[in-house]
């Protein structure tokens, strides 16, 4: 064989373990972008049957084929709820489109009657058709509450009955709990409705100026829609 054979061979068996490993690594960069622009699927949304600010019926059913958000909240809620509503109405004028609506649980249904619920409608200023204020039986709400992972206090125990989570989920058109990816690669599962100190969501602050997960929602519903 001559040298100059010799030579490429040589250069041939060293280019082509360099070509397969760039390859792999570019690979794995296309994936992990991929990843990180993805949507999680958390479960399938729990069935539900409540009665809405007009008296109407809503089911997950209902809102099949709409990107939608559910938080459980009470309209008297001196705290977090006034909060979360005013991040819901910012969230639902950005997005403004007919297939995304917003599921408001009452954990106080001997208070929040389908009247009540339609003058805070009115009172906060929610025009959509899309966003149903809920009520019904409390152990039934509780059970659900339970069902979405979010965290609402026992109705048993007075003190803690109308303590609440303000955690929001992400549900996709077919029914589908969804969620974005933590800077670890680690599904957060559910998204904040609240204010925060700090630009990264660490502090919570009801007269806090950031709201991080506010924009992130905004990003994840368009994903959704599309």
């Amino acid at each position: 064989m001559s040298k100059n054979k010799k030579t490429a061979n040589t250069k041939l068996k060293i280019m082509i373990p360099v070509v397969v490993f760039g390859l792999i690594f570019l690979g794995i960069g296309i994936g992990m972008r991929y990843f990180k622009k993805s949507l999680y699927t958390v479960m399938k949304i729990p069935d539900f049957e409540l009665t809405d600010q007009n008296n109407k019926k809503i089911t997950n059913k209902d809102m099949l084929g709409k990107v939608y958000l559910v938080e459980f909240f009470f309209s008297q809620c001196p705290t977090i709820c006034p909060v979360m509503n005013t991040n819901m109405k910012a969230i639902e004028k950005e997005i403004n489109d007919n297939d995304f609506g917003i599921i408001s649980i009452s954990i106080d249904p001997q208070n929040d009657t389908p009247e009540i619920l339609r003058r805070h409608a009115a009172r906060i200023g929610v025009k959509s058709s899309n966003w149903h204020f809920l009520t019904g039986d409390r152990t039934y709400i509780g059970n659900l509450a339970d069902n979405f992972n979010i965290y609402v206090g026992d109705e048993e125990d007075e003190g803690e009955s109308l303590n609440h989570s303000g955690m929001i989920a992400l549900v996709d058109k077919d029914g589908n709990i969804r969620c974005r990816y933590n800077k670890d690669n680690t599904p957060i599962l559910y998204y904040s409705g609240l204010n925060y100190e700090d630009p990264e969501g660490k502090i919570p602050k009801l007269t806090g100026k950031y709201h991080p997960d506010r924009e992130t929602l905004i990003e994840d519903i368009r994903k959704l829609l599309k």
